[in-house]
């Protein structure tokens, strides 16, 4: 009989994965075969007592072998269903003898879990009713569907297309993305404005709400009432509904009192007759498919609550939602659509939820898919773990070279003038120096660079001083101004940045799918070097572009490079602004060889490079003429049905390196992207309840292409083996180049850091942030000879590090917590060991302020061994079973004052002391990793520290994509400004390429990403073309630069000037996001004003200030409209 025949569902119980991680495919055949969902059922290694009081769920060691490791195969997480028990001690054996003892109630959420997987097999297409949820934070309606790097909207037409091609019965079916949106609008929304004008699709009745809120368990029944003001009847009837302080009142007893608009807890006015108040939700419904608005999480119904409300129980609108698309609309399985909704972040456990975790409240046991970002496993991991998640990961958005534009690129003409001007014509120097100088001013570069401070010529924005450089001496202009600027203008010109957003099951096409291969394919990675390195080895070149080290002095490289025989061939070069143009890359009917001598640059292109970053030019250049030659040829042999030996034999010609990294895009990379289609079918396939083939995760573009074809049911890493070997030279590497930068800009060793440390970036890296705050506290990890995983580590002798210790605290995320409490232990056992050692203050500040520390808790009161252990807190993160920094809901409210509001939320939000006390010091066995309460300790840690740090490991997005930026190392720089009146040095990391680490000024960053990215045309055209998610993209950015200037004083004023005439005042722009998403356009002009209010933006004219409130006012009529 056929392998697996009759099976339709496996229950497994068995630890650990059948593939191994480095020859998986064998294995994983075995799954594919059997093609039917695998629920991997958990027994613990600990007891149902240590399960019901601790916030983690599972050990380290159980959730490696119970979910980790069983995530490689694409097992469905569920339950813990059976926990260890001592039943008798055997004295023969002078042991315990320990059982399995099932728990009733999760056995019964596995069997229900099973039997709707079941269910949703059984059921035809045709029958199936599907809820696809859209995330929506903040609550407004100019930011529906949330989705990290995807036109949500318009995917989800995607997916409408495939389910009615499947058979599915979708009816009214909206033709695209902003139709789709328009009519979610038309409706109840989770913005209250205008919601008493808007038509109420479907709705729960507040009596049957009662009735479910009753089989609710005691605990969480309580949480909600205590919480939201709900006061409940001896006998379990709810006597009052609504939030008390807000007066929103509902059903109360036996009466009923008038609602006159739907409120924010979401009661609507259409029934008012006893008993049948109504709670609104939020969505259409097509046929048996409904697309609905994830609920807000509750902060918006009281601001106050994100001062100290970090784990927030969900609203009973929320839980409402849920219970509607369950039982009265019926769903059979739920797709949330993209990353992220907020349901895998409510309260509850880690892992191995119980029946009082909120995820599973809400979510019941039902089948659960989540089309999910693949650069991103650690949040992506956190669906999976708890709710049940299968991701169906998809791919990034289109990645391309920033390029220069407007003032930039004429700036960078006129510094080619000048170099050329000093050996043709040295008299035009002058003139030339003095148009760069004013340039510079101009588009205030010189607050990018600060060259002032550089020079001596005062502070930031003197440009009178500015203009006096080189007035004496042009060599003092070039050695001060030019050099910098110069290199400046090749960094942001080689920046990597987003070309619009990804739609699912679509592959890139065209230039975008040419830049997407060529940033791919320039990493090394499984024995290749990377395009752009074998381009210049070929041509016999001296430098490393990815890198930027060495000489590119011509050598005789296999194409000759170096005779002065180069041909007359061009790299296709367009106008200029550009690089490459669409209409002239030197291409024909796709039928030429590639390359031939006519293909490379002529010998003028090298002679002009007066710098490593001109020739870096030149080789992405020529990388981008090859890949699109490639595609064109590719296209053209499959069209005519040619053979892999035929495509072989026409690259003959080439140099033997780029030939090799040329036939791996063609063999493996460009088959991998067009496999894009994937996700949708998987999508599908998953829905039938079949089988969602395992893959990793990681950044395609930082090395790691083996995350391609998406599609797959990604999974993460093996937590023991972190900080990988990998990790630890990157982040050893980090630390010094840190050290470097600070001591060079201070004339001294810094003594204290605070870190920000990501999960998803942990698993992502294999651990390079815990790899560096190691490195710089003077230790190294320790693995094991033949696993490679982390057994120990070891202290590196001040002899040997060759500088002093690093006293370094972090802040870690809600999910590094539940994900690596084995790398809390680890970094908390270093600390204490580095705090023992005996050595001078100034080479060890930690063991020196470990011990000031004791003597001052111990005057305070406290014991001894109390005292003892809070001078060595060093971790510090959200409330046990909570996430997030708390500062998201105040700035999005306008819920402050001043940075001592933001400080406030952040410390309450960050003050619990992470500890894992080890197991031979534990005086109660069931004690483990514990969070603390310690806002005392944190402040002491805050008022100590000298820098701030946050990392970023690729450049798939930048630090103004998200809030979870500003809101760690932002709200970590408020805290210390308001606690010490002076604001640390706050750097950011780059580790995007993992050979080259780097390190700025936040402020630098800023403008980095300001420059390359925020107001670069070729960015704002490619969220353009994605309507009104493209828009919501624009007002995102210019939300997250404002909230990172609230926190961290970073942002120039130019800056907002420059958003504002970049996003508002182009005429072209201002008419696309008022025809497409005018809540955008008005939330824009609103925070630009509010910047000006908070005095963060000074100098702006007031004729700017009136044309923002005037648009602002216009686009409220616009909107008005829309709700009549």
């Amino acid at each position: 009989p056929q392998e697996g025949a009759g099976i339709r569902l496996l229950l497994n119980t068995t630890s650990f994965s059948l593939a191994r991680l480095e020859t998986e495919t064998p294995q994983l055949d075995f799954w594919q075969r059997l093609d039917v969902p695998v629920l991997q059922v958990i027994f613990s290694g600990g007891t149902v007592e240590q399960w019901s009081e601790q916030f983690q769920g599972l050990t380290p060691r159980d959730t490696a072998m119970n979910v980790a490791l069983p995530e490689v195969d694409g097992r469905i997480i569920t339950r813990a269903v059976s926990f260890k028990s001592v039943q008798t001690w055997n004295p023969v054996l002078e042991t315990d003898v320990v059982v399995y003892e099932p728990v009733r109630d999760r056995i019964e959420f596995v069997a229900d879990l099973a039997a709707n997987w079941l269910s949703l097999q059984q059921t035809p297409p045709a029958q199936r009713k599907i809820a696809l949820i859209l995330a929506n934070y903040p609550n407004r309606d100019g930011r529906l569907a949330n989705g990290v790097g995807l036109d949500t909207p318009a995917s989800c037409v995607e997916i409408l297309r495939a389910l009615q091609q499947a058979g599915y019965q979708v009816e009214d079916m909206p033709a695209t993305g902003d139709e789709l949106i328009a009519r979610l609008t038309a409706g109840v929304t989770n913005d209250p404005e205008g919601k008493e004008l808007r038509q109420v699709n479907q709705q729960l009745s507040v009596a049957e709400y009662q009735q479910y809120f009753a089989t609710l368990p005691p605990e969480v029944q309580q949480g909600i009432c205590d919480r939201w003001d709900l006061w409940r009847h001896g006998d379990g009837d709810m006597g009052i509904w609504g939030y008390g302080d807000m007066g929103i009142w509902g059903y109360g007893g036996d009466k009923v009192d008038k609602v006159d608009k739907v409120d924010k807890e979401g009661i609507s006015n259409s029934q008012t007759t006893n008993n049948k108040q109504q709670i609104t939700i939020p969505g259409i419904q097509l046929g048996n498919i409904f697309i609905g608005i994830q609920p807000s999480r509750g902060y918006d119904l009281d601001p106050s609550l994100n001062y100290h409300a970090p784990d927030l129980e969900p609203t009973p609108a929320y839980l409402a939602f849920y219970y509607w698309l369950r039982v009265k609309f019926g769903a059979q399985a739920m797709v949330h659509v993209g990353k992220h909704g907020n349901l895998e972040w409510l309260p509850g456990k880690s892992v191995a939820l119980s029946g009082n975790c909120y995820p599973e409240v809400a979510l019941g046991a039902m089948p659960h898919l989540y089309p999910f970002i693949v650069n991103d496993p650690g949040e992506g991991s956190q669906a999976k773990r708890r709710a049940q998640g299968v991701i169906i990961d998809h791919l990034t958005p289109p990645m391309t070279r920033a390029e220069l534009y407007g003032s930039l690129h004429k700036l960078e003409g006129l510094i080619d003038e000048y170099y050329e001007a000093q050996s043709l014509d040295p008299s035009r120097l002058p003139i030339i120096r003095d148009r760069i100088v004013q340039l510079i001013l101009k588009e205030n570069l010189h607050q990018d660079l600060g060259i002032n401070q550089d020079a001596g010529t005062g502070g930031r924005g003197d440009a009178e001083k500015l203009s006096s450089i080189g007035t004496e001496s042009l060599v003092k202009f070039e050695s001060l101004i030019l050099n910098s600027i110069d290199g400046y203008l090749c960094e942001l010109k080689e920046a990597q940045i987003r070309d619009g957003l990804h739609i699912l099951g679509q592959c890139p096409q065209g230039r975008q799918l040419r830049d997407l291969i060529v940033a791919i394919a320039r990493h090394p990675g499984n024995g290749r070097i990377g395009l752009t390195r074998a381009i210049a080895k070929d041509w016999g070149l001296d430098v490393d572009p990815l890198t930027g080290d060495g000489e590119w002095g011509m050598g005789n490289g296999e194409w000759g490079i170096g005779n002065g025989e180069l041909g007359n061939g061009e790299l296709g070069m367009g106008d200029g602004e550009r690089g490459i143009d669409d209409g002239e890359r030197g291409i024909d009917d796709g039928e030429q060889d590639a390359p031939t001598t006519a293909d490379l640059p002529k010998w003028d292109a090298f002679v002009d490079c007066r710098t490593t970053g001109d020739l870096i030019e030149i080789l992405e250049q020529q990388a981008a003429v090859l890949v699109e030659q490639l595609i064109t040829n590719s296209q053209t042999t499959k069209d005519k049905g040619q053979t892999t030996k035929d495509k072989r034999q026409r690259t003959k010609d080439k140099g033997q390196k780029t030939n090799n990294e040329l036939q791996w895009i063609r063999d493996r990379l460009l088959p991998a992207l067009q496999q894009t289609n994937q996700e949708l079918t998987q999508l599908l396939r998953g829905l039938d309840g079949c089988y969602i083939a395992s893959g990793p995760a990681g950044a395609p573009t930082r090395g790691r292409p083996e995350v391609l074809p998406t599609g797959r049911n990604f999974y993460s890493v093996d937590i023991r083996a972190i900080p990988t070997e990998t990790a630890w030279d990157v982040g050893r590497k980090a630390a010094e180049v840190l050290i470097e930068r600070y001591t060079q800009e201070n004339g001294e060793y810094p003594q204290t850091l605070g870190l920000s440390v990501w999960g998803t970036a942990t698993m992502r890296t294999g651990g390079d942030d815990l790899a560096e705050a190691l490195a710089l506290l003077g230790v190294q990890p320790v693995w094991d000879g033949a696993s490679r995983r982390v057994v120990d580590f070891e202290i590196l002798p001040l002899s040997v590090l060759g500088r002093p210790r690093i006293d370094v605290t972090l802040r870690i995320s809600g999910f590094f917590r539940d994900a690596f409490p084995n790398l809390i232990s680890l970094f908390e056992q270093a600390v204490r060991a580095v705090a023992a050692l005996n050595e001078p203050a100034q080479d060890n500040p930690l063991a020196s302020q470990v011990q000031q520390e004791q003597v001052k808790w111990e005057a305070a009161g406290l014991s001894q061994e109390e005292a003892q252990k809070r001078s060595h807190y060093r971790i510090f993160g959200s409330k046990p079973g909570a996430y997030g920094a708390g500062l998201q809901g105040l700035i999005e409210a306008q819920n402050w004052q001043d940075e001592q509001d933001l400080a406030r939320a952040y410390i309450n939000w960050s003050s619990y002391a992470y500890t894992d006390v080890p197991s031979t010091l534990r005086t109660n066995p069931k004690t483990g990793l514990q969070g603390i309460p310690a806002a005392e300790a944190f402040e002491q840690r805050l008022q100590q520290m000298q820098i701030v740090l946050h990392n970023q490991d690729n450049r798939e997005h930048d630090l103004l994509d998200s809030d979870d930026y500003y809101q760690f190392q932002g709200g970590l720089t408020a805290a210390i400004r308001a606690l010490t009146g002076k604001n640390p040095q706050t750097y950011f990391g780059d580790n995007s390429i993992p050979q080259n680490p780097k390190v700025r000024q936040l402020r630098e960053e800023i403008a980095r990403v300001y420059r390359s990215r925020v107001v670069n045309p070729k960015w704002i055209e490619g969220v353009m073309r994605h309507g009104y998610k493209g828009a919501f993209e624009m007002a995102a950015t210019v939300d997250y630069l404002f909230a990172y200037d609230a926190t961290a004083n970073c942002v120039e004023d130019h800056m907002y000037q420059g958003v504002a005439e970049a996003y508002i005042f182009d005429s072209k722009v201002q008419e696309f996001i008022q025809q497409k998403n005018p809540w955008a356009l008005r939330d824009m002009a609103e925070r630009l004003l509010e910047a000006h209010q908070r005095s963060l933006w000074q100098s702006v004219g007031q004729d700017t200030l009136d044309e923002l409130r005037a648009i602002a006012l216009q686009a409220e009529a616009v909107i008005e409209g829309k709700n009549c």
